[in-house]
């Protein structure tokens, strides 16, 4: 993908002296006091914003928090806390600055965090006009938010068709990366993994990769769809009975290529959905119809971990059981330990994933973790993100 890279830039030493805006993803959790209770995405923006202030630019940083009304102020809205965070983290002060668009005050060495940037009218619709505004604001746009570059906003997209340079900070680059990698040009095999309650929600994922892997493993409320598909009971498990054909659609398109969606032959299996439920271990066949079906099987375990281990690339979303529950979770860690331990490039996306991987402590073994969780779902999808076509766009312009 062509795209201009932030690195690139300040290599070329056009950098020092400029304005820098950063939108970064730094919409972390807090709890009722306002406190931050995990700050990965605040960590993950640093390389970006430490990158611009050594080059000596003169350092602008924005995000979204949560959810708030435009043009509405809450104090819950603030990015206060992150202030402090990025501060502490930086080991210099970052000031908060609020009712930014019309101007802001930053000298070069210097970083300033912009207010909560979905606090301004036309953020969420794209307003040129808001957009423009923003623009004018820097002589640098650095997209480094993967998490929002499924999202065409003025803060994400409109920015960056008015600003005089735009590019893509390292975080987004290492995105694109990661995601070519794993889908323009993969090692084979290619394994994909999707797992999650619905059919209905992946079911435009797991049709685009049934035309491009060598296996596709499904998991999850998935999975019992699937089953279904395949003539075996489910009891009373979570499954789309509408959506059967959908799924025998899928495992026909994988066959007529030679490749395949594996199907459980044991499930485990409980009375109710809880942690303290009894486990039993049952043939695929045999599922009773009062049975839950809560996570894949030790046999289909194993047989789908030595498959991942001689696999060439391995893309994964989604647990593919119950894996909050113990006395749920060996199937999902038995495949996150063998996506550990293969030598294939893998990537993950999705929060019960990187749950799961931290779970599991297997944060460095796996190729590349995505900060984005609709973003990267979309990428499966196939479709272009806004982030992507605007960056790839500026950069062609600029021959």
């Amino acid at each position: 993908m062509n795209i201009l890279r932030f690195q690139d830039l300040v290599s070329a030493g056009r950098v020092a002296g400029r304005r820098v805006f950063i939108r970064a993803d730094l919409n972390v959790p807090l709890d009722d006091q306002g406190a931050i209770t995990e700050d990965t995405r605040i960590r993950a923006s640093l390389p970006c914003i430490e990158q611009a202030l050594g080059a000596g630019a003169a350092v602008m940083v924005t995000s979204h928090l949560g959810r708030p009304s435009e043009g509405v102020f809450k104090p819950e809205d603030s990015l206060a806390p992150v202030a402090r965070r990025l501060g502490e983290l930086l080991g210099r002060d970052v000031p908060l600055v609020s009712n930014w668009v019309d101007g802001v005050d930053v000298a070069a060495g210097q970083v300033v965090l912009l207010e909560n940037c979905r606090l301004n009218k036309g953020e969420k619709k794209n307003d040129e006009a808001l957009a423009r505004k923003m623009a004018a604001l820097c002589d640098i746009f650095v997209h480094d938010a993967f998490g929002t570059a499924h999202r065409a906003e003025a803060s994400t997209y409109g920015i960056a068709e008015h600003a005089p340079v735009a590019c893509a900070g390292p975080l987004l680059s290492a995105e694109i990366d990661a995601i070519g990698k794993a889908l323009a040009a993969p090692k084979r095999p290619l394994v994909a993994i999707v797992a999650g309650s619905k059919v209905s929600s992946k079911l435009t994922i797991l049709k685009a990769l049934a035309e491009k892997v060598d296996q596709l493993i499904v998991g999850g409320g998935i999975a019992n769809t699937f089953m279904l598909a395949a003539g075996l009971p489910i009891g009373k498990s979570l499954a789309e009975a509408d959506l059967v054909e959908e799924a025998r659609a899928v495992i026909d398109a994988m066959q007529k290529r030679g490749a395949a969606v594996p199907i459980p032959v044991d499930v485990v299996v409980a009375d109710r959905f809880a942690a303290d439920a009894k486990a039993t271990v049952k043939a695929s066949t045999d599922v009773a119809a009062d049975d839950l079906i809560l996570d894949i099987g030790p046999q289909t375990a194993a047989a789908l971990a030595e498959q991942l281990k001689s696999s060439g690339t391995i893309v994964w979303n989604g647990p593919v059981g119950v894996f909050e529950f113990d006395a749920f979770s060996h199937g999902t860690e038995v495949l996150a330990r063998a996506i550990a331990q293969s030598p294939a490039f893998s990537i993950a996306g999705g929060g019960d994933t990187l749950a799961a991987i931290s779970k599991y402590g297997i944060e460095r073994d796996i190729g590349y973790i995505s900060t984005g969780g609709g973003a990267f779902l979309e990428v499966l999808e196939g479709k272009t993100l806004p982030a992507f076509e605007v960056l790839q766009r500026r950069a062609d312009s600029a021959k």
